[in-house]
């Protein structure tokens, strides 16, 4: 395991890094969107329970048959706590916050990741963190600032924004943390993490009361089978993939590109509100994750 000012690998470069980072960004552009369909035939909690059980079991078949080992030891460690935080708390906070929040504006919220990454990151001694990565993270926050006071006057559910804002902290504390751990096969962790965070999110599920319907119509299948295939074995694969190959506040990243694809999308298919507030806040928020980009680099 990587300890606190130990020198990381180098990072990588070419086009495998950069298809990753844009294939991550297509799929989790999409992601907000059809979680927000889907929620609408099932319980959200419930809903991405399910979505895990499906995923991991997928998982544990893809590491089967590609004989990949389950990881061990200090790996097993890092793989349990990406799956409590990035599954177990990112994902029901996530679904639950988006059947009271716009779709593309909980992605405005979740860009926060790679703020909260860059400081984490500089805390475990990862990286460095420049005096941009601070001011931008002050433009962001003053942007989250502004999206929540829609919120006092009936615009915008707070609940909602602060479900999505703290799945937003537990995915960047899940991936800072991942990172420390020593690499292994991105398909093997997750096969291991989406177990973890289905027991979690069962649990929520159940606490919270939640109907326990099957996904037997076309409305609740589409969205989980996309949800299962393209978002759990596909971006969240290439995602831990990335962060084992790249500074994890540059992977973070990922999350300028996600909410201007998320906005449009539910824009124009649910017809979402796009208040002058909302579009100013959403605009210092990317401004502020633009201005603290670039540079990300490792601590010696």
């Amino acid at each position: 395991m990587t300890e606190p000012g130990a020198k990381s690998p180098a990072p990588e470069s070419g086009s495998r890094v950069w298809l990753a980072f844009a294939g991550c960004s297509a799929i989790w552009g999409s992601t907000f969107l059809v979680i927000s369909l889907g929620n609408d035939a099932l319980a959200p909690v419930w809903a991405s329970a399910v979505r895990l059980v499906l995923a991991s079991v997928l998982l544990l078949v893809w590491c089967l048959a590609a004989r990949i080992p389950l990881p061990r030891g200090a790996a097993l460690k890092a793989a349990l706590i990406f799956g409590v935080l990035n599954f177990g708390l990112n994902m029901p906070l996530l679904y639950w916050g988006e059947k009271r929040a716009p779709s593309g504006l909980s992605a405005v919220m979740f860009s926060t990741t790679p703020l909260t990454t860059a400081l984490l990151a500089r805390f475990f001694g990862m990286e460095s963190l420049s005096p941009r990565k601070i001011l931008g993270a002050l433009i962001a926050l003053s942007g989250v600032c502004l999206l929540f006071s829609d919120s006092l006057h009936g615009v915008l559910s707070a609940s909602g924004l602060a479900a999505v804002f703290a799945a937003a902290v537990a995915a960047a504390i899940g991936a800072t943390l991942y990172k420390r751990g020593p690499r292994q096969s991105s398909v093997a962790a997750n096969a291991v993490a989406c177990a973890v965070g289905a027991v979690f999110a069962f649990a929520g599920s159940f606490a919270l009361r939640e109907s326990h319907a099957l996904p037997l119509t076309v409305a609740a299948l589409l969205p989980l089978l996309y949800l299962t295939v393209a978002g759990s074995l596909g971006a969240f694969v290439l995602f831990t993939w990335l962060v084992a190959r790249w500074p994890v506040s540059r992977a973070s990243y990922i999350g300028v590109v996600v909410p201007l694809i998320a906005m449009t999308l539910g824009s124009v298919v649910r017809h979402e509100p796009f208040t002058a507030t909302i579009g100013a806040g959403s605009a210092l928020v990317i401004a502020g994750l633009v201005t603290g980009m670039g540079g990300a680099k490792t601590a010696h």
